[in-house]
């Protein structure tokens, strides 16, 4: 079967949960890399694939697409993958569409706002965040920890189960950020730390550590990113600020 082309940024939380299932999956793909820092996902080239300018966006022949979830939907259905990622027992199914929606909407926003006050704002700004800020952002991340692991895992191996699944990877996509900032945000969890090591190990954990070090290495790379996208960067951190 052809491959299909994947356009990625792993600092994007989002791409990371393609990439990590789609390697996992030994799906056949072409990464071509979007660098988010330098903008080139504002590129005209760019928007031929995804109109919206976000990654991650697929290309496959004539079709493209974008939309995380959606890529791994039709990744599975397209390549056919092993049913534990997104099970034909309607239930099972119905419980990883249920994480999936969930986690757009809480677990998401939750952990890209304590990785842009913790991680970012010594980048952008030149100081660290107000501990006052901070405080009420790992307050909401608590609060999305404990939801995770009361609600969705319980005594779980896994989110939805007994094996891994696509709401496994996503939620270790996002979640995996924290812990690049210098975070320990499972300390008081230790069933989600048990759990994060076990998707670790079932997605690859070199294959996990590989797709978050772009996240650590992107402070790294200031005298690349072009002004405008600084700015852009101040914009989204004075949002995350509110």
């Amino acid at each position: 079967m052809t491959e299909v082309a994947l356009y990625l940024d792993l600092v994007s939380p989002p791409c990371r949960a393609v990439y990590f299932f789609a390697k996992a999956s030994k799906i056949p793909f072409k990464n071509n890399v979007v660098q988010l820092g330098k903008g080139e996902h504002l590129s005209e080239e760019f928007g031929k694939v995804n109109p919206l300018r976000k990654v991650p966006a697929l290309k496959d022949g004539d079709f493209t697409m974008g939309e995380s979830n959606a890529i791994l939907l039709y990744l599975i259905r397209k390549f056919k993958t092993p049913d534990h990622w997104y099970p034909s027992d309607i239930q099972k199914r119905a419980r990883v569409d249920e994480y999936l929606a969930w986690h757009v909407t809480n677990a998401r926003p939750g952990t890209s706002k304590l990785f842009w006050l913790k991680g970012m704002t010594p980048y952008v700004t030149g100081h660290e965040v107000t501990p006052e800020k901070l405080n009420a952002a790992l307050c909401e991340f608590k609060t999305i920890s404990t939801t995770i692991q009361d609600v969705f895992l319980q005594d779980k191996p896994f989110l939805v189960g007994d094996e891994v699944s696509i709401a496994d990877v996503v939620a270790l996509a996002d979640i995996g950020q924290t812990f690049v900032s210098g975070l320990d945000v499972f300390e008081d969890y230790p069933k989600l730390a048990a759990w994060k090591q076990r998707v670790k190990e079932a997605v690859g954990v070199e294959l996990c550590k590989e797709a978050h070090e772009g996240v650590a290495n992107f402070r790294k790379t200031d005298k690349q990113v072009p002004p405008e996208m600084k700015e852009r960067f101040k914009a989204i951190l004075e949002y995350f600020s509110r």
